[in-house]
């Protein structure tokens, strides 16, 4: 099949790999519009300096560069190979970066790609030019290497060529046409392209194109240094481009490359230079001035201290010196990673962006599939898709501010609970004066200040067993965290839980609507509350969601984050029957949790909390001494209680009111670091850590929230045909040792150093008196009192497949 007419705007490796890709994919009437010479286009593939370190905390990125890594290393432009796989060495300087490499090692064990952790005598041996004085261990991944951009481009050009794809330079795009908010066509310099689907890939000017169709995107350019020594001597009569491993020196901002007697050097450690897309020049103004428009002025003040570095860290260095440099533009987002997707306001316009040489043929890959079968099988993209960002994540503030921050952290150690810079509050609960009161140590979530726990609590440690884990688990961590946990399942805790989205289904069609897109019949009765998932067409899980029916045409969806509201909007009927919106920024939730929740809670009310009086999974409105709330009978952390939902303007006063009754029975404010643990001791999942797109509801555990008995729903074919196929289970995992509290991606060994899983949440469970964590692994090694390994830095931890859920199995709790 030919397929629909689609413009590709951007010739550059991400250009070029979706239309290699797409175009193998059948779709060939297809055109590739830049506005500069092919195949060196002028934007930052054209200077990349081409390094791959495969090494990622995402899976999804090191798979995007494996694959990208191996579609390089097929390509050739005339016999000149695309790729040279000469291998991937970090070094550690410091005993904390060696700690480090320990981690990085674990990440890419987790993702099963091969790599060595080597002594410092390995290091030198693997590079020469290394200082050994300077060096404490290292990290060697074989399969890394340079892409050479430029060819890479070619190639995938010429391939995408014989398909009948049709590449026209010198096209600057000049507007992209839309009729009744649907892509129609692109104006460029040279005329007019009729379009059905446009992808914008135009990397650092991506931001530029997208405003022409009203897209707001979040990317900002930022320069970063890159120089050529002149000779070397000790590089002198090398004959072939590379023969080293390209090397990082994370401690001080650097990486390396050979260039046959010339050494390159990247640096980050210099101050942001962040550039506006509209003021980066066309191709053709830069070329006039003797340029290219990706490459601004090379600034050596800058420079100075990456070179006395470098002539410290490789010695050799100090007989050349730098000969030429430039501040080349890359791109740069809020959170690292790419922008993929389609706009939520015009149909057929797409972006690719962010995306560097890296994961070029990776998201080529998983583009063409996206565009092509309506989903992308190859990779998880959750963390990529363009409609993850609330709406404060897109404010120029935000976007300049954090870009910035991520450039000058590109290769920080970085804590997973580490909290984000500037800016910051940007959303605060009605509880918030409250608990500063409380003495809360807040954490972010969505923009959220949330709080991990409370320093009022300290009192509650005292004759507790709370063991405390290792160094780096202990960052972000404090006793406390125990005493809340263990308290809430003695007497009464109130969590906030605001931070969660909360969507508003409403009209005459929301009951099919929301049965058409969820896997458990959520059309019941009023007061109704169902655990459900959101599925992709393939079968793979979008989100979990709460849906509680309210009304007759009345839900409120209790979902993970902005990419739940855009599914449910792109999937509204089109006559206006059902209206979706967001009701979190109005509202707020607490969750009063415990034992003694019903002693809080009933005496404030005329209504019935008693078990019969709302069952578990129930809901209904009330009024909490003045304050009118929506109480559903749910719980996350495994204990009696309610979530109570009420206005933002009326939230300290539903605290107040609460806390005031829960004093007298004992009862506290508890923080996010209780939640996690009670929830895994429960077996809760989370969506996004737990399980993805990548994965289906019976591996994943949670077959039981599927009814293929009902009506048709979004993946329901899929799911009939994977049921019997479960050849993976998440899996939990008890650890004895208290001091080795793991916190998730690291890999799990069976025998040996055999890598057969990795682990997605873990923390201690306060009221086990255990290390949980939970693992992805084998379907036929998913058997209670299996031996298992997780390698957790430089250490084994032992591990062993448990029963779940650990706690309360029979549900008495919940139910009572």
């Amino acid at each position: 099949m030919a397929g629909p007419r689609v413009v590709i705007i951007g010739a550059g490796v991400v250009g070029a790999a979706l239309a290699d890709e797409i175009s193998a994919r059948g779709w060939t009437e297809v055109t590739v519009v830049d506005q500069g010479p092919l195949p060196a286009t002028g934007g930052s593939s054209s200077h990349a300096p081409g390094l791959v370190f495969q090494t990622n905390s995402s899976k999804t990125m090191t798979e995007l560069a494996r694959y990208t890594v191996e579609k390089f290393c097929s390509l050739d432009v005339d016999g000149q190979p695309c790729f040279l796989q000469v291998g991937g060495l970090e070094v550690a300087t410091t005993p904390e970066r060696l700690t480090e490499l320990h981690r990085r090692h674990g990440w890419i064990t987790s993702w099963g790609i091969e790599s060595r952790l080597l002594t410092a005598d390995e290091c030198v041996e693997h590079h020469p030019l290394v200082n050994r004085d300077r060096v404490l261990g290292g990290l060697l991944v074989p399969t890394d290497g340079l892409a050479k951009a430029v060819l890479a481009v070619e190639a995938q050009i010429r391939r995408a060529t014989e398909r009948g794809v049709s590449f026209l330079p010198r096209h600057e795009v000049l507007d992209v046409q839309q009729t009744d908010g649907q892509v129609t066509g692109v104006l460029t310099s040279e005329g007019e392209i009729p379009a059905d689907i446009v992808v914008c890939c135009a990397g650092i000017w991506g931001p530029k194109i997208a405003r022409m169709v009203g897209l707001n995107l979040p990317l900002t350019p930022l320069a970063h240094q890159l120089a050529w020594t002149g000779p070397v001597p000790a590089l002198a009569g090398q004959t072939e481009e590379a023969v080293r491993p390209i090397l990082r020196h994370q401690d001080a901002d650097l990486y390396y490359r050979d260039r046959f007697d010339t050494i390159g050097i990247g640096y980050y450690g210099h101050r942001p230079m962040p550039i506006s897309a509209d003021d980066i020049l066309s191709f053709d103004e830069a070329d006039t001035a003797g340029g290219m428009p990706s490459v601004l002025k090379f600034t050596e003040d800058d420079f100075e201290p990456a070179w006395t570095e470098t002539q410290s860290l490789l010695p050799s260095t100090k007989e050349a010196k730098v000969e030429e440099g430039i501040n080349g533009l890359f791109s740069f987002t809020t959170d690292n990673f790419p922008l993929l997707g389609e706009s939520p306001d015009v149909k057929g316009f797409w972006v690719a962006e962010a995306v560097w040489v890296t994961h070029s043929a990776g998201v080529g890959r998983a583009m063409a599939e996206w565009l092509v079968d309506g989903f992308c099988s190859s990779f998880d993209l959750h963390e990529c898709d363009l409609n993850r960002f609330e709406p404060h994540q897109l404010s120029p503030e935000y976007v300049l501010a954090r870009d910035c921050q991520n450039f000058v952290e590109v290769y920080d150690i970085l804590h997973p609970l580490q909290p984000s810079g500037h800016p910051r509050p940007i959303r605060t609960s009605p509880f918030h004066t409250r608990q500063k009161e409380l003495g809360a140590f807040f954490l972010e979530a969505n923009g959220w200040e949330r709080p991990q726990w409370y320093e009022a609590n300290a009192p509650l440690v005292a004759g507790r067993s709370v063991p405390t884990p290792g160094d780096w688990a202990a960052q972000y961590w404090s006793p406390i965290v125990g005493a809340e946990a263990q308290a809430t399942r003695e007497t009464v805790a109130m969590y906030d839980m605001t931070a969660l989205k909360r969507l508003e289904v409403t009209g005459p069609g929301a009951a099919a609507f929301l049965e058409g897109l969820t896997t458990s019949k959520v059309a019941k009765s009023v007061g109704s509350v169902t655990y459900t998932l959101l599925l992709d067409h393939d079968g793979g899980i979008r989100s979990d969601v709460t849906v509680a029916r309210l009304g007759r045409d009345l839900f409120q969806v209790g979902a993970n984050g902005n990419l739940d509201l855009d599914w449910f909007t792109r999937h509204l009927p089109a006559d206006g029957t059902v209206q979706v919106r967001d009701i979190t920024p109005g509202t707020c939730c607490i969750g009063l949790w415990g034992p003694l929740a019903r002693k809080v809670l009933q005496p404030l009310t005329d209504e019935d909390f008693s078990n019969d009086g709302l069952k578990y999974f129930r809901a209904k409105r009330a009024y909490i001494g003045s304050v009118p709330v929506t109480a559903m009978r749910l719980s996350y952390v495994g204990e009696l209680g309610w979530e109570l939902y009420t206005t933002a303007d009326q939230g300290q006063k539903l605290w107040d009111t609460l806390w005031q009754a829960a004093q007298p029975l004992g009862g506290i404010a508890a923080g996010r670091g209780a939640f996690n643990s009670l929830r895994l001791e429960k077996g809760y999942r989370s969506f996004g850590t737990d399980m993805t797109y990548e994965h289906d509801p019976y591996e994943a555990g949670v077959g039981f929230a599927v009814k293929l008995d009902k009506g048709d729903f979004v993946g329901k074919a899929a799911l009939e045909r994977r049921k019997t196929d479960v050849r993976r289970k998440l899996t939990c995992l008890t650890i004895e040792d208290p001091r080795s509290v793991v916190m998730g991606k690291e890999p799990v060994y069976d025998e040996g150093d055999r890598p057969v899983g990795y682990v997605t949440s873990a923390s201690y469970g306060y009221t086990i008196g255990k290390g949980i964590a939970y693992a992805w692994l084998p379907a036929e090694l998913a058997i209670p009192g299996t031996a298992l390994t997780i390698g957790y830095f430089d250490q084994r931890v032992e591990a062993v497949v448990a029963e779940e859920p650990l706690f309360d199995p029979t549900m008495s709790r919940l139910r009572g």
